[in-house]
């Protein structure tokens, strides 16, 4: 297997992106890290389309003159082109596809709940100069709260990680889903005391990476907290 570095475009305000820089430092995956700056619309650009992504998102993988977005795929090209310890990603068909099941389901469930609910309350009002709709917002706080009881209750019912005993890249990719609203100042492990015991679990071996990797999200979810009491 290749020892080359490859290309990793990623934002750190973006959660896969987040998960797969964290993952690939802790594996000893060698990255060549190269910052797009979402907030300035960078992925936005002509030049990003014919540059780095016919996507407009992030993130991205350049091997060569080989291109590949979305997180999920990534991880499995990675495993089969570099290779990586076993237990993140397992060869066992079975383990697999429990971490296969997570890396789907948070696309249309975490992800989609704590993004829509980042880009109502924070983003799109930095971007407009308006402020948030209320309403929009309670309703989204709301789906996002049951989402995260869905982890609470389902996902972490019996098992101390998302795929089972052990842990993988899924508990990355799902410690750095729930992270995101803390921006807004919402925190996802309130009154959630197996989410808050797993969060632990997963933070202690990823750190002080996790940490380095979410200090704009801590940064801007303080500022946030003490703009609302203004």
């Amino acid at each position: 297997m290749s020892s080359i570095p490859f290309k990793l475009y990623y934002d750190l305000l973006s959660p896969p992106s987040r998960a797969l820089i964290t993952f690939f430092r802790v594996a000893n995956v060698p990255i060549e890290p190269i910052s797009v700056a979402l907030r300035k619309r960078e992925h936005l650009s002509e030049k990003y389309r014919r540059e780095v992504s016919r996507f407009p998102k992030l993130p991205v993988i350049h091997d060569g003159d080989f291109r590949l977005t979305e997180s999920a795929a990534i991880v499995r090209y990675v495993k089969n082109t570099r290779g990586f310890d076993d237990f993140w990603y397992p060869e066992d068909a079975k383990a697999r596809a429990l971490v296969d099941e997570y890396l789907s389901w948070t696309h249309n469930n975490i992800r989609v709940a704590a993004g829509l609910y980042f880009i109502t309350k924070w983003r799109t009002p930095i971007l407009t100069g308006e402020p948030a709709d209320e309403k929009e917002v309670r309703k989204l706080e709301r789906q996002l709260s049951s989402t995260l009881d869905i982890m609470e209750n389902i996902w972490l019912e019996t098992s101390p990680f998302i795929a089972g005993e052990s842990f993988t890249v899924a508990d990355v990719f799902a410690a750095c889903d729930i992270e995101q609203p803390r921006i807004c100042g919402f925190d996802p492990l309130n009154s959630r005391p197996r989410l808050t015991a797993w969060f632990s679990r997963v933070k202690d071996k990823l750190d002080p990476v996790f940490t380095e990797h979410h200090q704009y999200v801590y940064k801007y979810g303080q500022r946030f907290q003490e703009s609302a009491k203004l």
